[in-house]
C-alpha cells in the first residue's frame, strides 16, 4: 500500500490515471467550451472521482486471477477518494486550461497570441492601432507631416 496508490499500482495507472483522467480532460475541456467557470467541472470531477472509487472496488472483485483480485480497492476509502479527486481535477485543469487557449487565439486572434499550450497573452499595443483614416489620430499625423 502507497499514499497514492491502495493495492496495485497499475490498477491506479489504468483506473485513475488512463481511464478517469481521460474523462476528467474532457470535462474540463467541455467546461471550457461552453465559457463555463472551471469550478463547475471542478464539481463534476468530483462525481467522477466516486466513479472512479467504485471502479477500483468493482472491476477486481471477480477476478479470474488471484493476483488480480487481490488488487481490488476498497468502496469507503476517503483518503483514497481524495488521492483520485486530486489526480482528476489536474487532468480537468489541464483539458479546461487548452481549450480556453485554443478558443481565445482562435476566436480572438485580434487580441491574443497564444504563447504555449497552456497559455496566452495579450498582443502588443502596436499591432492595435487604428487602421482608419478618419480617426483624429491619423488626421493629426497628416497634419504633421505636412
Amino acid at each position: 500500500m502507497g499514499v497514492i496508490y491502495e493495492k496495485s499500482i497499475w490498477a491506479f495507472l489504468f483506473v485513475t490515471v488512463i481511464a478517469g483522467g481521460g474523462a476528467a480532460y474532457m470535462v474540463g475541456r467541455a467546461a471550457a467550451k461552453g465559457w463555463n467557470p472551471f469550478w463547475q467541472a471542478a464539481i463534476q470531477v468530483f462525481g467522477l472521482a466516486a466513479a472512479v472509487r467504485f471502479l477500483h472496488w468493482g472491476l477486481f472483485a471477480g477476478a479470474t486471477f488471484e493476483s488480480w483480485r487481490e488488487a481490488q480497492g476498497s468502496l469507503f476509502s476517503l483518503h483514497y477518494y481524495l488521492v483520485d479527486a486530486a489526480m482528476l481535477l489536474i487532468f480537468a485543469a489541464l483539458g479546461f486550461k487548452r481549450q480556453r487557449t485554443v478558443q481565445m487565439s482562435r476566436q480572438y486572434s485580434w487580441l491574443s497570441v497564444q504563447t504555449s499550450p497552456l497559455s496566452w497573452r495579450l498582443r502588443e499595443p502596436a499591432a492595435m492601432r487604428p487602421q482608419s483614416q478618419g480617426t483624429a489620430f491619423a488626421q493629426e499625423q497628416r497634419t504633421k507631416n505636412n
